[in-house]
């Protein structure tokens, strides 16, 4: 008879080291008869945990992500004029993908979403981390100076995009971190209570400078021009505000826009045409 309960006891201490945690186990120490009611003392633990966290979080809903640090700081003073860049209609949805909830693509979703009787080419989140990885690469923003970076997703919601974020190479990383801000509303910096990515109310326009130009990039514009030439066209004191759409089909008609151009007589990606942007701006004003 003391064989098996020895070894029966054995079995009942290995599993509890596993699965509780230290402050538990001191306590089974202590006794080892309360070995049971153990799950009754985590449950009674668990609402101390959650009366602490809203203390961490009195600014908002917020979560601080590892992997999210601040970019050397280069931002130039407020009065001097800048770019700001808005991509508009991104494909930024999040759903619930059997029990957990996810950033819909067209790659790993593609039946989910044809069982919903949606076309999973409209599915592109990829298009807006190319976007925004190269203005947030670009020696414009290196240069200090980006002023902001707007996106607004199919849905209508807006994010600010502080220019000092690193955002994760990976696409996987870059969907954790959309989903996790579409829920907690924003992103801090990893060890620091700065917010680097948030959701902010519409309209844009309340967050543009009032002197600005507002130009709207699009394939189907009549007026197609040389990107170096056009923005050579504008003083070194305005402040200029490009708006991209971050979709795979379609086109732009935000309201708000002063004129629409085209820089190619062929359809570009948003990532491409960023691009020809940050570089006409680098050589107007000389950054290199």
């Amino acid at each position: 008879m003391v064989r098996p309960y020895a070894v029966k006891g054995k079995k009942k201490r290995k599993k509890t080291e596993e699965r509780y945690d230290k402050e538990e186990e001191e306590e089974e120490e202590e006794n080892h008869d309360q070995e049971l009611d153990t799950v009754q003392t985590k449950e009674e633990e668990e609402p101390d945990q959650e009366e602490k966290e809203p203390e961490e979080e009195k600014d908002g809903d917020s979560v601080e992500l590892e992997g999210i640090p601040l970019a050397p700081s280069t931002q130039k003073p407020k009065d001097q004029p800048g770019v700001i860049f808005i991509l508009e209609k991104a494909s930024l949805e999040v759903a619930k993908v059997g029990k957990t909830y996810q950033l819909l693509n067209s790659d790993d979703h593609a039946h989910f979403l044809m069982k919903n009787n949606k076309n999973p080419g409209d599915y592109r989140p990829d298009i807006a981390h190319q976007a925004l990885l190269m203005i947030l690469d670009s020696p414009l923003n290196k240069a200090g100076r980006l002023r902001a970076v707007y996106v607004r997703t199919e849905k209508g919601v807006l994010i600010e995009v502080k220019p000092v974020v690193r955002l994760p190479r990976t696409f996987k990383r870059f969907s954790g971190i959309i989903l996790q801000l579409l829920q907690k509303l924003s992103i801090n910096a990893a060890g620091k209570r700065e917010k680097l990515l948030r959701v902010i109310k519409n309209p844009v326009t309340q967050y543009l400078p009032v002197d600005s130009r507002k130009i709207g990039l699009s394939y189907s514009s009549d007026k197609l021009v040389k990107m170096h030439d056009y923005v050579g066209t504008f003083s070194n004191e305005t402040n200029l505000v490009f708006v991209v759409g971050a979709m795979a089909h379609g086109k732009i008609e935000p309201d708000y826009v002063d004129d629409y151009i085209a820089v190619s007589g062929y359809p570009l990606s948003a990532a491409y045409c960023i691009t020809m942007i940050c570089q006409a701006m680098e050589r107007k004003w000389n950054i290199l």
